[in-house]
């Protein structure tokens, strides 16, 4: 491929996801109702709350995605070196790819095209390490607070109660174990023949030993308490009332379900809302308000930083 074909072909993609991005995002927030519930819900509040709540709100997405940039930068560290300002760009424009591609896999492309060509492969394997140590704190809390949830408000009988519990910290276990052992994981792909000839590949998830998963797994819990912390903001601005421990348990079940359900970021908004109400109808009776602060989380946490992130698809380098 000449020169001249290359860089009509980057531009090309370029214009395509942006394209795509701005179509995704546009049509599915302007045909929002729930946003247009959360403005008409913080009419009837104090002015000054709200935009102290909001412009705090705000503040904790960038620094949520600023420690996922330097996540970033450490899982990377192994394969090359980035400053942290690149980490920032890869990963927003990995959030502009995200919003229209299932389960979020255009991150991967999105973040990976700011990496060496040669370390690109390696990049993916390396981001999937963080991925699951997000994946795993959420589902440990999750079910933890689904454990809670059955005791305090299900009233199941002692038997059902006493299996859940065992069910349940079984998974836990494993999910822990599975994490800390990734390198005995990766053994046993070796042994998978087709597999084995793509080691050099996922072979570097190997390379994490248990001091830089234990640093890795702190990054997502900084985020998951940041995330945590904001829907706990906008559900306290909307709903005064509502008992922090109960808003807290509510959101790491959201978090959990959403994690296990195959989604789409601009229809994932729906699946947070059934999933709210359904939950936070057994603390609270306020039901649009609790999908107007979810949907409103929604657009600040993955809207904004797509729309930020745009800026950056020009950076991508493909050759």
């Amino acid at each position: 491929m000449t020169q001249a074909a290359k860089k009509i072909f980057s531009y090309a993609v370029k214009a395509v996801v942006l394209v795509l991005a701005f179509y995704f995002i546009y049509t599915k927030v302007s045909s929002n109702d729930n946003l247009r519930r959360f403005r008409t819900l913080i009419e009837h509040i104090n002015n000054t709350q709200v935009a102290v709540v909001l412009s705090f709100v705000f503040l904790l997405m960038i620094v949520n995605w600023v420690l996922e940039a330097l996540k970033w930068r450490f899982l990377t560290r192994s394969l090359t070196t980035i400053s942290v300002y690149q980490a920032v760009e890869s990963v927003f424009c990995g959030l502009t790819w995200a919003v229209f591609t299932p389960n979020r896999l255009g991150e991967y492309g999105g973040r990976v095209m700011f990496l060496p060509p040669r370390r690109r492969i390696h990049g993916v394997f390396a981001m999937a390490v963080g991925s699951i140590g997000q994946m795993v704190l959420t589902n440990v809390l999750g079910i933890t607070a689904l454990l809670w949830f059955g005791y305090t408000f299900l009233h199941l009988q002692l038997w059902l109660l006493l299996a859940a519990i065992s069910l349940g910290m079984l998974v836990v276990v494993l999910l822990l174990v599975f994490y800390f052992n990734i390198s005995a994981v990766v053994n046993l792909l070796d042994r998978i023949k087709p597999l084995k000839k793509y080691h050099r590949f996922f072979g570097i998830m190997s390379r994490y030993r248990s001091k830089e998963l234990n640093r890795i797994m702190l990054f997502c819990m900084a985020r998951f308490a940041v995330f945590t912390f904001q829907y706990y903001l906008v559900m306290h601005l909307l709903i005064p009332g509502l008992n922090a421990f109960f808003i807290v348990m509510m959101v790491l079940i959201l978090f959990f379900i959403q994690s296990i359900l195959p989604s789409l970021d601009l229809i994932d908004v729906g699946v947070r809302s059934i999933t709210a109400t359904t939950f936070f109808a057994y603390v609270t009776n306020q039901q649009i308000a609790v999908i107007a602060g979810v949907s409103s989380i929604w657009f600040i946490n993955l809207i904004v930083p797509a729309i930020l992130g745009s800026v950056f698809v020009f950076k991508m380098k493909f050759f």
